[in-house]
């Protein structure tokens, strides 16, 4: 008995519910129905509130592709597509959807669930993953030769493997090896300013196997990949970090 009450001391508010359990045999039950109980609040979504959040995550890629495809144009030898409509287009998309509305719609769902918080951001995020569009929904590219910019914008809503293995060639036209992934670079504005920004940034493998990461902070035009082998790849995800703050 001592060990009964010694573990429901260490629930608040659960002594009262195993004073109601006696008489003494049925503490120990009572105990582990309880437990069972708290339990069952790390759960996954039901089925019916994961339908609920992928319509809310497609009402807003629907939103976000309303202006879909933008036109590109390129310029320069070799052909580079033009970083600034690129930008352009991709944070105009992220512009359309109305982040509160939706944030506080999913936050009514996970009230209304059993699901952990933990369990509820993982179904939000594989939802964001699967209706991620794919470069040939997003651009209109007449050059199937042209290159495509790594941009700071392009890496914020590329999904993580999208590029994977991809040619990257630098602003001459050479090529510097094979695309590996994304990373994040943050930075505070320093003394004056509690400010902090973060960039998308991304790394390579050279032609000797060894990983490289992007030279340049603020990526414009400095690298590019084939459209020709992007263009059936995913590219455009919307981000989670204004719905998770």
């Amino acid at each position: 008995m001592p060990l009964v009450i010694s573990l429901v001391d260490q629930r608040q508010g659960w002594t009262s519910a195993i004073m109601n359990c006696f008489p003494q045999k049925l503490a120990t039950a009572c105990f582990l129905v309880l437990l069972l109980s708290q339990a069952n609040q790390g759960q996954e979504p039901a089925k019916e509130v994961k339908d609920e959040i992928d319509q809310a995550i497609q009402s807003a890629y629907k939103k976000a592709s309303a202006g879909f495809p933008c036109k590109l144009k390129s310029k320069g030898k070799p052909k580079m597509l033009r970083w600034e409509e690129v930008d352009r287009c991709l944070n105009s998309a992220a512009e359309r959807v109305d982040w509160d509305a939706l944030k506080r719609q999913l936050e009514s769902l996970r009230a209304a669930s059993r699901a952990s918080a933990e369990e509820f951001r993982g179904t939000v995020e594989s939802g964001l993953s699967h209706h991620a569009l794919t470069y040939e929904r997003v651009f209109a590219v007449k050059d199937p030769e042209a290159l495509l910019p790594l941009t700071n914008s392009l890496l914020k809503f590329l999904p993580g493997d999208s590029l994977e293995n991809v040619p990257v060639f630098d602003r001459v036209g050479t090529q510097v090896g094979t695309f590996l992934g994304t990373y994040s670079y943050e930075r505070t504005g320093g003394l004056a300013s509690a400010n902090t920004y973060r960039l998308a940034l991304f790394q390579y493998t050279d032609r000797n196997g060894n990983v490289q990461p992007a030279g340049d902070k603020l990526l414009l035009d400095s690298f590019g990949v084939p459209w020709k082998e992007a263009r059936t790849r995913r590219g455009f995800r919307l981000p989670s970090d204004k719905l998770f703050q």
